[in-house]
């Protein structure tokens, strides 16, 4: 079995994941053209084009290629899109070998980005917090900034404002290591095996595993691998930060077409996915009725108001496929709530309670 050696910084795969959808919103976008073969022009040399312009320095292809280290057909492409998309009165003087403004230009063109467009880049940003102090601190905020810079100058909403107004606060966040995420990272992009070792809750040592890695979701600010473990023939959750030593192989695999992870999670309350099938009911009193009413915690959850306007609380009913993670949550809310069935959760709540109970 061959061990890839991995040099992939994270910042280009999460660069690459965030990049398409953020750039349509705030970046201009070029023309699509088979003939013409445009690809998205940088804000940041466009500028740099239009200053040479405005300064009648009449550059040229050749001269601005050199001066930005691009290619002379990049150039023109970029003069291009100034000239078609952005409307700058860009001509070609043949007697001066260069280009000229046409008409005065006082500024270069604004990008118009919404309100909620910058509040939902600021909110990016904040989300990036949780990995503060972690091996993903660095690349991460590398790659927004990537996305972010182009816009500094046009942009004139008082951020201080935003960052009084909003933040984020995350529980139980966990360390993990950046080169075993981008191990692993690569092995599900490029459907390659991989090992490493591995210690399972309740035990005291690692154990070696070989997978076929299908997914990475990161749930209540926790990573997890989704993978086809190829000694158990079975599909199991693995949290990284229980891996150590992980190591690709040159083996590739073809994901089955019928994975999807959101219905392989779709019977769990959080990670953990059973091969049962349990009918839950739940009663919460009138102080807790609202504080769960408020949210959605699982796609099958269904709410009855008790009383005149839920006055006497709510219950709730869920179908789950596996009681682990529901125990915990119910335990959560103390004495506001209470297990009307099944019989099965009641005996876990009531045995968890007991146990906490124990001097």
């Amino acid at each position: 079995m061959t061990r890839t050696k991995i040099r992939n910084p994270l910042a280009k795969s999460a660069r690459n994941r965030l990049s398409t959808e953020s750039r349509q919103s705030l970046s201009p976008q070029p023309p699509v053209s088979s003939s013409r073969g445009f690809s998205r022009p940088s804000l940041a040399r466009m500028q740099q084009l239009h200053q040479q312009i405005k300064e009648g320095k009449f550059p040229n292809c050749r001269k601005l290629a050199e001066m930005l280290e691009i290619s002379t057909k990049t150039v023109q492409r970029d003069i291009d899109f100034m000239r078609d998309r952005l409307n700058l009165p860009i001509e070609y003087d043949p007697l001066r070998f260069g280009f000229y403004y046409s008409k005065p230009v006082a500024n270069f063109p604004s990008i118009e980005v919404t309100e909620g467009e910058i509040i939902a880049l600021f909110v990016a940003q904040k989300v990036l917090d949780q990995y503060k102090g972690t091996p993903f601190e660095k690349p991460l905020h590398a790659a927004f900034h990537k996305i972010s810079d182009g816009l500094r100058e046009s942009i004139t909403f008082p951020w201080g404002d935003l960052d009084a107004s909003f933040s984020f606060r995350n529980l139980g966040t966990t360390e993990a290591d950046l080169v075993l995420f981008e191990n692993l990272s690569r092995a599900v992009l490029r459907s390659l095996e991989v090992g490493f070792d591995y210690k399972k809750l309740g035990s005291s040592r690692y154990e070696q595993r070989q997978v076929q890695p299908y997914h990475l979701a990161c749930i209540e600010n926790q990573w997890y691998l989704f993978a086809f473990d190829l000694d158990r023939k079975q599909l199991r959750t693995f949290a990284l930060p229980r891996m150590r030593d992980v190591w690709l192989t040159a083996t590739k695999f073809k994901r089955p077409a019928d994975f999807e992870i959101s219905k392989h999670l779709g019977s769990s309350f959080g990670v953990f996915s059973g091969k049962g099938h349990f009918r839950i009911r739940l009663q919460f009193d009138a102080f807790a009725a609202r504080l769960v009413s408020e949210r959605r915690w699982h796609a099958s959850q269904k709410i009855k108001p008790l009383g005149k306007d839920g006055g006497e609380g709510i219950e709730m009913t869920l179908e789950l496929s596996d009681l682990e993670e529901i125990t915990r949550w119910i335990l959560s809310w103390g004495g506001h709530a209470r297990v009307l069935a099944p019989k099965e959760l009641q005996t876990r709540v009531k045995k968890a309670a007991e146990k906490l109970l124990e001097g």
